[in-house]
């Protein structure tokens, strides 16, 4: 094989990186990812760059298929990798895992990558290898009369103070709905076992659904679905429907529609035994 005749490849003069093949393949927390050597090489003194350039391939980890396993967060290596590609990134419009991005920044040990997701970033949520001054100075509060009378008018509209959170929110719509069942025995009030909900599931855009639910999310039934795409696959991690409710209402949501299905069935041939009622019920809520 290529790979292994690679492998036997000398080293010269004591640079392991020409063991490696020109295009490597990665397996990162489960995710596959095909780049270029170089890419990974990309920071001297980074962590891909120790592992890629310091090390030979045979002192990697390798999952089942021969790929450099890293058991690091799949999805949100993308966006690493799009850094090294050229020390330029631009992340999507709502991105809600600024913070976890940057632990992964500091774990592979790009520096300047962690430094410029901490704590702020530029107006249209890009990353790059120049903050310019202009761009620092801008999120500083003017002194002056002038500087307070324009922040001033900025942040009134009516006569009334707005909030920049609520300013920043997107409208949309977000349908929540859930598969449930319940029981009733011969003696309908007394035998009543109420509604028992399986799953509760979550449909809409992809970073509107991150933005409102954020970690009670359960993305993995559809990890890598991009945040302007829509999604029907997500669930949440919520054992009552009304947590999801409450927080629908705590973001500016309101209920605008409902619908529900419901089938009945016997747990036996026996008419007099209890009866299943299994229903699926969708609620539909709109921020504008």
């Amino acid at each position: 094989m290529a790979l292994a005749d690679t492998e036997r490849g000398a080293a010269p003069c004591g640079d392991s990186s020409s063991l490696f093949s020109e295009v490597v393949e990665l397996n990162v927390g489960g995710q596959v990812y095909v780049t270029r050597h170089k890419t990974l090489v990309a920071v001297p003194d980074s962590l891909l760059w120790d592992m890629f350039s310091k090390k030979s391939p045979k002192e990697l980890a390798r999952d089942s298929k021969g790929r450099f396993f890293l058991d690091r967060d799949g999805f949100l290596f993308r966006y690493i990798l799009d850094y090294l590609r050229d020390l330029n990134l631009v992340l999507p419009d709502y991105f809600p895992e600024k913070s976890r991005l940057q632990r992964e920044a500091d774990f592979f040990q790009l520096r300047d990558l962690a430094k410029r997701l901490s704590p702020r970033m530029s107006k249209d949520n890009s990353i790059s290898e120049e903050i310019s001054q202009s761009d620092t100075d801008e999120g500083a509060p003017q002194c002056g009369p002038s500087g307070a009378a324009d922040a001033l008018r900025t942040a009134s509209v009516g006569g009334a103070v707005r909030s920049p959170s609520l300013d920043s929110r997107k409208s949309g719509y977000i349908t929540i709905g859930y598969r449930g069942s319940y029981t009733i025995g011969r003696d309908i009030q007394t035998d009543a076992k109420f509604r028992r909900v399986a799953r509760i599931t979550v449909c809409g855009k992809t970073s509107l659904a991150k933005e409102v639910f954020g970690d009670t999310l359960n993305e993995s039934r559809d990890p890598d679905r991009p945040p302007e795409r829509y999604t029907s696959r997500y669930y949440l991690k919520y054992n009552f429907l009304e947590q999801a409710f409450d927080r629908l209402t705590e973001v500016g949501f309101h209920m605008v529609a409902c619908s529900s299905t419901g089938t009945c069935a016997y747990t036996s041939n026996d008419p007099n035994e209890d009866k299943i009622w299994t229903s699926y019920t969708e609620y539909v809520f709109c921020r504008e």
